[in-house]
């Protein structure tokens, strides 16, 4: 015989009617600030979502910018890949017109470089260091390049901090020795060797098959001598 099914109590029953009658008491009670509140909730969801629509659409546009920008300075055009030719923005107006997309950021990087080479270093230093680090290998070259600017400049100990930095900012067996290499001659010109020789000889313990380790022997022997 199959078996009936099992009923409910009293009580229970009564229990689920006094939660439900609390539940529309609390809602009768409150229905103002709920409404409130997840209108509220409402409308940030459709701010945020227009916001990154906006940022979306402006960083396609961005990045129809950059491509003009990017073929200019591929061909050693710094002054149109910086200013523009008049049809398409150069990089540093990208950077300010799209600051808060990708492309916008690139370019603060991309024109860093443009002054760089062109010789006006503390315009690089400035564009360098408004690169938001983002890419490891971009953000290793900018701090890099940063050091580059300040020797420029005079500035050895700014010019070793930074190659310091880009060193250390992630290992890579192209990059951390080869700002080791340039910190450690930096303080080999300032006379200080014991400094410059704990630089060398890490990267002939680290890197050895480098081509800063290839050839760090000689450094290192000359550090010594210079140390006598």
């Amino acid at each position: 015989m199959a078996k009936g099914k099992k009923k409910e109590s009293p009580k229970a029953i009564e229990g689920v009617e006094e939660t439900l009658t609390r539940t529309e008491q609390f809602l009768e009670s409150n229905w103002k600030p709920i409404t409130y509140g997840l209108a509220v909730i409402v409308l940030i969801v459709g701010i945020v979502w227009l916001v990154n629509r906006r940022i979306d659409k402006k960083a396609e546009e961005a990045l129809s910018q950059m491509y003009v920008a990017e073929d200019y300075f591929n061909i050693d055009s710094l002054n149109l890949a910086l200013y523009g030719d008049g049809n398409y923005l150069g990089f540093i107006d990208i950077a300010d017109e799209y600051k808060f997309t990708r492309p916008g950021n690139l370019a603060n990087y991309y024109a860093g470089l443009c002054f760089l080479w062109t010789g006006q270093y503390e315009d690089a230093i400035d564009y360098l260091e408004k690169y938001k680090k983002r890419n490891q290998t971009i953000s290793i070259e900018a701090i890099g390049c940063t050091g580059d600017a300040y020797v420029e400049l005079g500035d050895t100990d700014k010019g070793i901090d930074y190659y310091l930095r880009a060193a250390n900012y992630s290992e890579s067996s192209f990059y951390t020795p080869l700002y080791l290499l340039k910190a450690g001659q930096l303080h080999e010109l300032e006379g200080r060797y014991d400094k410059a020789l704990v630089l060398y000889e890490r990267i002939k313990e680290e890197y050895p098959e480098s081509t800063e380790g290839s050839n760090i022997d000689k450094y290192i022997a000359r550090v010594k001598v210079l140390q006598q």
